[in-house]
C-alpha cells in the first residue's frame, strides 16, 4: 500500500514539472523572438537568460530521476510478486512438482542476489531476511524429500537377485556346499573359467529416480548443506548395504571365534566368505558406485566421501574375517584354504583399487592389500610347517600288511593339490623375493619329497621281518614315484628325480627276494630256497626226505605271512610274483625230477613231496594279497 501511494506522489510531482517545463519554454520561445531585432543588445539578453536555461536543464534532469525511480520501483514490485509466487510453492512442498519447485527456489535466489546488490534500499535488510528464511524453509524440505526418496527406494538385496547376476559356475547349485558346476571341474580349470566369468551389476536404486535424486543432491549442495547431505546419504545407503550382506550370510567373526571352531565347519565358513567377497566386490560394491556416482555426478569430492563411508563397516567385517584366519593357528590342512583367499583377493585387486581408488578410501585399499600379504605370508609359514611335520611325523599307525602307509598317500594328495595351485603359488612367492618361482617350487617339493622318504625310512625299522620291511619301502617309493609321473610334478622335479627313485624300489625289490628267499624255500640243498647243490653227487634217501620236509615247512611259512602281505600296484604284484617264480620254480622242477622218484617209491610219498609244480605257481599267485590264514584254508 504505501508503494502505491508514493508512485501516485511521484506521477503527480512529475505532472508539475512538466508544467512548469511547458511554461519556461514558451517564455524562451517570445524572448528568443524579441531578441533578434536587438542584435546589438544580444550579449546583454545572453546573460540574463543563462538562469533561465540552468534551470531547465535542472528540471530535465529531474524528469530523468523520476522515470529511473518508477523503473526501479516497477522492478522492486516485480520482486515481491515473484516472492509471494514462490513463496506458495514452496508452502505446497516439492513432492508434487518438483521442478516448478526448484524454480520457486531459483527465483527466491535471484530475489536475494538482487536485494544483496542494493543494500541501500530502504528495509532492503528486512527484505533479505524474509526471503532467507524462506529459502532455508525451501531447502529443508529439499532434504526431507531427499531422504524420504532415498529411504523409499533403498531396500536390503535378497541373495536370490545377487546370485542371478553372478557366472553360472559361481550360482549355487540345489546340492549343499556347491556352487553351480564348479564342483565337477579342478581347481586351475575353475579358475581358467573365472577369468572370463561375465558379472551383471545388480539395479540397487530404479534408474528413474537417480535423475530425481540427482537434482536434489545438487540444490541442496548449492544452498551449502553439503554435511548434511552426505549424513543422510550414508545413513541410509550403510545400513541397507550391510543388511544385504547379512541376507547373504555374512557375520563378523573374530581371532577367538575361528580358534574355537572345528575344522569342517571353519572350512565351511572359509569357502561362504570367498564366495561373499567375489559378490559384495563385483556386485554390490560395483552397484553402489554405479547409485553414488550418478547420484553426485559433478560433486566429486563428495561423491568419494559418501561411497567410502557407506562401504567402510561392510569392507571391515569382511576383511575382518580374513585376518581372522591369517592369524589363527597354523596346521597343514588350512594350506589349501589360505591359498584359496589369497587367490580371491588377488583376484579382486585390480576393482578393489577401481572402486577404492579415491583418497577418502585410502584405508580401505591398504586393509585389502594388507590381508593379501599377510594371506601370503601365512601360507608360505604353513610351507615350512608341512615340511618340517612330515618329517618329524611319528604316527604310531601300524602298517601290517606292509602296504602304502596313510602318510605317503597324505602327502603325494597334497602335493598334487598344490599342483593344482601352481599360479598362485609362484605369485604367493614374488610377494617376498624377485626369485625364480619355479624354481623355488621346485626345491620346495623336492624338500617334502625328501622328508617323507626320510620318515618312511624310520617306520620301516618298526618290521620285525626284514622281508617286510623292503616290501613296505618298495610299495611307499614306488607309490610315489607313480603319482608324481602322473601328476605336473613330474615336470618339475625332473625325469633325473624319477629315474632315481625308480632304481630306488628296484633295489628294494631285490632286497625283499634276498632277505626272503635266501633258505628253506626250495629243497635243492645248499642252505638256500634257490640255490645249492642241484646237479651235484648223490644224496641219500634220508636226506631227501628231510630236504623236501624242510622245504615244505618253511613255504608253508612264507605263503602264510606273505599272502597277508600287500603289494596294491597290480603291475608291481605280478613282476614280483614272476621274479620269485623264474627261480623258485626252475630249482624245486629240477630237484623234484632227480629226486622224486626216490621218495615215490617208498612209503607214503605224499607225506614228503606235498607240492606238485604247479601248486607252488598256484600259491605263488596268492603272494601280497592281503589274505588272512582263514581265507586260504577255506
Amino acid at each position: 500500500m504505501g508503494v502505491q501511494q508514493a508512485m501516485e506522489a511521484l506521477s503527480e510531482r512529475a505532472s508539475s514539472i512538466r508544467e512548469s517545463l511547458q511554461k519556461s519554454e514558451t517564455i524562451t520561445d517570445n524572448m528568443v523572438s524579441i531578441l533578434g531585432s536587438f542584435d546589438h543588445r544580444l550579449s546583454a539578453l545572453e546573460t540574463a537568460m543563462r538562469p533561465t536555461q540552468i534551470r531547465t536543464h535542472s528540471i530535465r534532469r529531474a524528469h530523468e530521476n523520476i522515470d529511473k525511480t518508477l523503473k526501479a520501483a516497477e522492478v522492486i514490485l516485480g520482486k515481491f510478486d515473484l516472492t509471494r509466487k514462490a513463496e506458495a510453492k514452496i508452502l505446497r512442498g516439492p513432492h508434487e512438482d518438483l521442478e516448478s519447485y526448484l524454480e520457486a527456489i531459483n527465483q527466491l535466489r535471484s530475489v536475494v542476489r538482487f536485494f544483496s546488490s542494493n543494500k541501500s534500499f530502504k528495509s532492503s535488510g528486512g527484505i533479505l531476511n524474509q526471503t532467507n528464511t524462506l529459502l532455508a524453509k525451501a531447502i529443508s524440505k529439499l532434504e526431507d524429500e531427499f531422504r524420504q526418496l532415498l529411504t523409499n527406494y533403498s531396500k536390503p538385496v535378497e541373495p536370490d537377485r545377487l546370485f542371478d547376476c553372478l557366472p553360472n559356475s559361481l550360482r549355487p547349485s540345489s546340492e549343499p556346499g556347491h556352487q553351480g558346476d564348479a564342483s565337477s571341474k579342478s581347481h586351475a580349470e575353475h579358475q581358467k573359467c573365472l577369468a572370463t566369468a561375465v558379472y551383471k551389476t545388480p539395479t540397487l536404486i530404479p534408474p528413474r529416480v537417480l535423475p530425481l535424486l540427482h537434482e536434489l543432491a545438487q540444490q541442496m549442495v548449492q544452498a551449502g548443506n553439503q554435511q548434511q547431505l552426505f549424513r543422510t546419504y550414508r545413513d541410509t545407503r550403510a545400513p541397507v548395504l550391510e543388511q544385504s550382506l547379512r541376507k547373504l550370510g555374512v557375520e563378523r567373526l573374530t581371532k577367538d571365534d575361528v580358534q574355537k571352531m572345528q575344522w569342517e565347519a571353519l572350512e565351511a565358513k572359509i569357502g561362504n566368505w570367498i564366495h561373499y567377497m567375489r559378490i559384495a566386490v563385483k556386485l554390490l560394491f560395483t552397484g553402489e558406485k554405479k547409485v553414488c556416482d550418478q547420484i553426485f555426478d559433478g560433486m566429486d569430492s563428495l561423491r568419494d566421501q559418501c561411497f567410502a563411508d557407506v562401504t567402510a563397516n561392510s569392507v571391515s567385517v569382511l576383511l575382518s574375517f580374513g585376518e581372522a584366519i591369517a592369524k589363527s593357528k597354523r596346521s597343514p590342512e588350512k594350506l589349501f584354504v589360505l591359498l584359496d583367499m589369497y587367490e580371491i583377493m588377488r583376484e579382486l585387486q585390480p576393482e578393489i583399487g577401481t572402486l577404492f581408488g579415491s583418497n577418502h578410501c585410502i584405508e580401505t585399499r591398504e586393509s585389502a592389500l594388507s590381508l593379501t600379504k599377510r594371506l601370503a605370508q601365512t601360507a608360505q609359514e604353513t610351507f615350512g610347517d608341512f615340511e618340517e611335520a612330515v618329517e618329524k611325523d611319528a604316527t604310531k599307525t601300524a602298517v601290517l600288511d606292509g602296504t602304502v602307509h596313510p602318510l605317503t598317500s597324505y602327502v603325494i594328495n597334497y602335493v598334487k593339490f598344490l599342483f593344482d595351485y601352481q599360479s598362485t603359488l609362484k605369485q604367493l612367492f614374488q610377494e617376498f623375493n624377485d626369485a625364480d618361482s619355479e624354481a623355488q617350487l621346485a626345491s620346495l617339493t623336492s624338500r617334502i619329497m625328501l622328508a617323507l622318504q626320510n620318515n618312511l625310512d624310520g617306520k620301516s625299522k618298526q618290521y620285525k621281518d626284514p622281508a617286510l620291511t623292503q616290501l613296505f619301502l618298495m610299495n611307499n617309493i614306488h607309490y610315489i614315484v607313480r603319482s608324481v609321473r602322473r601328476s605336473e610334478a613330474k615336470d618339475l622335479l625332473g625325469d633325473d628325480w624319477v629315474q632315481i627313485q625308480r632304481r630306488i624300489v628296484q633295489q628294494h625289490a631285490n632286497q625283499y627276494k634276498r632277505v626272503s628267499w635266501a633258505k628253506g624255500s626250495s629243497p635243492s640243498g645248499g642252505g638256500g630256497p634257490v640255490g645249492g647243490d642241484v646237479g651235484g653227487g648223490g644224496l641219500s634217501r634220508a636226506v631227501v626226505k628231510d630236504r623236501f620236509k624242510t622245504f615244505n615247512t618253511q613255504f608253508e611259512e612264507l605263503h602264510q605271512r606273505q599272502s597277508q602281505w600287500t603289494v596294491p600296484d597290480s603291475e608291481l604284484r605280478e613282476s614280483l610274483r614272476l621274479a620269485v617264480a623264474e627261480v623258485l620254480l626252475p630249482a624245486f622242477r629240477s630237484f623234484l625230477r632227480r629226486y622224486g622218484p626216490m621218495i615215490e617209491n617208498g612209503k607214503n610219498p605224499q607225506k614228503y613231496i606235498r607240492f606238485t609244480p604247479e601248486d607252488l605257481e598256484r600259491m605263488l599267485g596268492e603272494f601280497f594279497e592281503s589274505k588272512t590264514w582263514n581265507e586260504q584254508k577255506r
